[in-house]
């Protein structure tokens, strides 16, 4: 069968859809860039908070609009597993739906089904890390995500990913290397490290925190140039990751750290484990130990009992601390959680306008940090040439479609993967543009 897959959401629910998409290539399926042409298109949902909720139904709408008659549509993913039921019941477009433990049962249910009679599949969690030895790649796949978990035992009080994706469970460090090595093998330059929580990496297979010692491991693969950490938790930044960070040279000088706020009152109500003190810490270690380093945060506005103060709090952090990336979702109502049955809601109009002023304090903070790399001569990865005949890439400093791009020209033709030097010549609040010079 021609297969579509459509995928929404973060880069855990794209490395999902690259492992579905091996699993059904192996059982003899030809993966398709065609929805129109597809004998089954599969949408591949987020359902983390509303906004994303309804981005991934209006486009399983959207597919089933454009898909070719007679075609199988079926739904997976977070906002599948989520809402089985209530999905069920008010999509009857849809043929199938699966959730997030059932991508090796794909070939057997897409073979064995019978078109008229729609079903669901939700199958539990294992207890251990379900290895699948598939994925199917992008045709240049110089930058590749490497999962090293799956599930989450943090119990924020505004998050349903535990309730979704289940327990944390690490991935033996074997299986990660293994992959690492044929990701290397097969031409990627960059590793993404991603799980819902990297830094507890280990704990429930090794009885500690091992991130850094997998890093060291993986440091040491041949091919691999960037190594770079997406969702750490900042009270598990240990000495040793530290040291790890600043003593490897693959190691991108680049965290992600989702903070999500600074006030200790709001911390607490959100069961997190931060504080206010610990944070800083944190931020004045990093920046002491890897002074080149930039950080990624994210932060909520609106939790419920989020005062004037807590606000006033946050946004002078902000602007005295000078993320260099920085992103504020407001805050999600997701039943469920305990979050949503708290008292003391914000409205809607007010957690909007707190997230716009810690955006517009962003915007300079942004461009006064690219504005320092005027003149500096950086090494980019391109990723893709314009219609313009200029180039489009990212420094060390940013993760692919999140962070800020280099918008270059060059009298050469060069290849995505390849890894160049540009002498920054102008910088804008999210982006910088410069030339490449040859060494």
């Amino acid at each position: 069968m021609n297969i579509y897959m459509e995928t929404l959401g973060c880069l855990k629910n794209f490395n999902d859809s690259e492992t579905a998409a091996g699993i059904l290539e192996h059982a003899g399926h030809r993966i398709i860039r065609s929805p129109e042409e597809a004998d089954v298109v599969i949408v591949n949902t987020c359902g983390f908070i509303n906004d994303a909720k309804t981005e991934s139904i209006e486009r399983i709408f959207q597919m089933a609009d454009c898909k070719k008659e007679g075609a199988v549509l079926a739904v997976t993913g977070c906002l599948s597993q989520r809402y089985a039921d209530e999905l069920y019941e008010e999509m009857p477009e849809v043929d199938l739906f699966l959730g997030v433990n059932d991508y090796e049962r794909l070939p057997s249910i897409l073979e064995n089904f019978t078109k008229g009679i729609r079903k669901k599949y939700h199958s539990d969690y294992s207890r251990i890390y379900a290895e699948s030895p598939f994925r199917k790649l992008a045709d240049n796949p110089y930058t590749a995500t490497l999962k090293i978990a799956e599930g989450c035992n943090n119990v924020c009080a505004y998050c349903v990913i535990p309730k979704i994706r289940g327990k944390y469970r690490s991935r033996t460090q074997e299986a990660i290397l293994s992959e690492a090595r044929m990701l290397a093998e097969n031409g990627c330059r960059e590793l993404i490290l991603i799980a819902q929580d990297v830094t507890a990496y280990g704990m429930d297979l090794y009885g500690g925190y091992v991130l850094a010692d997998l890093l060291r491991k993986l440091c040491r693969i041949e091919g691999i140039a960037w190594i770079r950490l997406m969702y750490c938790y900042e009270d598990r930044i240990t000495d040793e990751l530290v040291q790890v960070m600043k003593e490897e040279e693959k190691i991108c000088p680049y965290i992600d750290i989702p903070l999500q706020h600074i006030s200790d009152s709001v911390l607490k109500a959100m069961n997190r484990r931060s504080t206010s003190a610990g944070i800083r810490r944190t931020i004045e270690k990093l920046r002491r130990e890897i002074p080149d380093i930039h950080i990624r945060t994210t932060f909520i506005t609106g939790f419920p009992g989020e005062t004037e103060d807590d606000f006033e709090e946050l946004l002078s952090f902000a602007e005295n601390t000078g993320f260099e990336r920085l992103g504020v979702f407001t805050y999600s109502q997701e039943e469920g959680t305990p979050a949503a049955e708290m008292e003391d809601q914000v409205d809607e109009e007010v957690k909007a306008q707190r997230r716009d002023a810690i955006m517009r304090a962003q915007l300079e903070i942004s461009l006064k940090s690219n504005q320092a790399k005027i003149g500096k001569t950086l090494t980019v990865l391109v990723e893709e040439k314009d219609e313009d005949g200029s180039y489009i890439g990212r420094t060390v400093w940013d993760a692919p479609e999140i962070d800020n791009a280099v918008l270059f020209t060059s009298d050469r033709n060069l290849t995505p993967g390849e890894f160049t030097d540009v002498e920054i010549t102008d910088a804008f609040d999210y982006d910088l543009a410069g030339r490449e010079v040859l060494k």
